[in-house]
């Protein structure tokens, strides 16, 4: 657009009927200012506005930082609580194996002693007698065996029908003692020293214990599941927790901003400039000055030119306005993220309470847990003593089958002192005997009658028994197996106990 100032030329000069159409140029370059004026205006409230965005972008954005450290600690705070729960049930389940192993271990020595018992076999006539003399005291009486009441005395027949005597020839001595001689060779019948022993309280004492167990596991339930609860609500809300706010470059959106202000700065001051050389012509017009073609043909080109700097103005203000817009983006993105922020502080509030009632359960838990554990390790005490009780039951039993084949052995040793000492005692009674008899024949016949009457008296003959006619002592018939074995078992315990002695 030509600076210069528009003066009327003499020849070729635009006939006057066409000279005011310079009035519409002037009126044209007047709206083209204004237009660039108000552009110009709005680009610079487009800037001022960008710049204040941006600062409120990047507060936003320190805003979102802070609250997203904030929430990361809290959250690591969360999971040591979690961890801290989760050691704690750990610890427990711990003890709580422990007592397992330790119960299963009781649980197998005492089952191994009652097979042990369950091995070993009871001969007839170790519990077939009155339950005062019973080795074992009173026992249950299986079907073989004599059926007695409380007092010992037989039970009667309830079958009005069968005389006293039947039962007499039934059942003589000879037959009884035959029965229970075939009853001792068969060994099959014999019982074994488990079936002296009370299962049925071994039972119970089991029941009760497996059933506080039960109970102690319905107690750790309560919190089985608070490690992997807040373990996903922990990674529910770090899920939840935005990424960084994707910040624009406010270097180039700045620098674009200064570049297209400038240019714009330049058309407006181009229009500017265009406006008063138009407003000079039109009071040279007014003034009587004629101008010439060539001027009319620069001031109309110039005239074409205004709309496609006004359009740049536009596309400016576009431009500057997306950029603006860039920055408002990221405003919206930076006060989602804080709104994000505020509803997972909602959810921390929520988790702290609910965490707060965990610790507080499981505290309880743990306290109920070990009172309860301490019970059940006083309830293997029975076990253990179980286990003691039957082995030394065992132990004394096999002492005494050897005990009873010490005395059998005293009493036939005894028994062959007596016969040997009868045995003597008779050869010496019929030596005496003779030497008598000889001396009778010999120097009687001149002895007179009425002296020493009792020279004829014949020697005394001897008797060895028991003291006072005690009667013989009766101790049941034990095969040398059973001897042997009970031997070996007692030598394994004594082998045993010295082993640990040791130790």
């Amino acid at each position: 657009m030509s600076d210069d100032r528009i003066s009327p030329s003499g020849s070729g000069g635009t006939p006057p009927a066409e000279q005011p159409h310079i009035v519409a140029l002037v009126l044209q370059a007047k709206k083209a200012l204004q237009q660039g004026e108000q552009l110009c205006t709005t680009a610079h409230t487009l800037s001022s506005a960008s710049a204040q965005t941006a600062v409120d972008v990047l507060a936003l954005d320190a805003k979102v930082r802070w609250m997203s450290e904030a929430v990361m600690d809290q959250l690591k705070l969360a999971s040591q609580v979690a961890k801290s729960i989760e050691q704690k049930r750990s610890e427990l389940e711990r003890q709580v194996r422990e007592w397992d192993i330790l119960r299963n271990q009781r649980s197998d020595a005492l089952d191994a002693v009652l097979e042990s018992l369950g091995a070993q076999s009871v001969p007839s006539d170790f519990h077939t007698v009155s339950a005062d003399s019973s080795p074992f005291g009173s026992q249950n009486p299986s079907e073989d065996e004599y059926e007695s009441t409380p007092f010992g005395l037989p039970r009667s027949n309830s079958d009005p029908r069968q005389s006293p005597t039947d039962t007499i020839r039934n059942r003589s001595p000879l037959a009884r003692l035959q029965e229970k001689k075939s009853r001792r060779m068969d060994r099959k019948r014999w019982k074994t020293l488990r079936d002296f022993v009370d299962e049925r309280a071994i039972e119970d004492l089991l029941d009760t214990i497996e059933r506080d167990r039960q109970e102690l596991d319905d107690i750790l339930a309560q919190t089985s599941d608070y490690h992997e609860s807040l373990a996903k609500t922990i990674d529910a809300i770090k899920e939840m927790v935005p990424a960084e706010v994707a910040l624009p470059s406010f270097t180039d959106i700045f620098a674009a901003q200064e570049e297209t202000s400038t240019k714009m700065a330049e058309h407006l001051e181009s229009l500017a400039h265009h406006y008063d050389n138009m407003s000079n012509a039109m009071h040279d017009f007014e003034a009587g000055e004629e101008f010439g073609d060539e001027d009319m043909e620069g001031m109309n080109a110039d005239a074409d030119a205004l709309p496609g700097i006004v359009l740049e103005l536009e596309d400016g203000v576009h431009s500057i306005e997306a950029q603006r817009d860039q920055l408002c983006a990221a405003k919206a993105a930076a006060q989602e993220y804080i709104d994000t922020h505020r509803r997972i502080l909602t959810d921390l509030d929520e988790l702290g309470e609910i965490m707060a009632d965990m610790l507080e359960r499981q505290q309880h838990v743990e306290t109920e847990s070990l009172d309860h554990l301490a019970h059940l390790h006083l309830q293997l005490s029975p076990l253990e003593e179980l286990h003691h009780k039957y082995t030394s039951y065992q132990y004394a039993y096999n002492k005494l089958v050897l005990e009873l084949a010490r005395r059998r052995q005293y009493r036939e040793a005894a028994q062959r002192v007596v016969a040997n000492t009868i045995a003597e005692l008779d050869a010496m009674v019929a030596e005496e005997r003779v030497l008598r008899a000889e001396f009778q024949a010999e120097h009687g016949q001149y002895i007179p009658e009425d002296v020493c009457l009792f020279i004829e008296n014949p020697p005394n003959r001897w008797m060895v028994t028991t003291w006072n006619d005690e009667p013989l002592e009766t101790l049941p018939e034990i095969e040398a197996d059973l001897i042997e074995e009970a031997k070996q078992r007692t030598s394994a315990v004594e082998v045993g106990i010295g082993a640990s002695q040791s130790l």
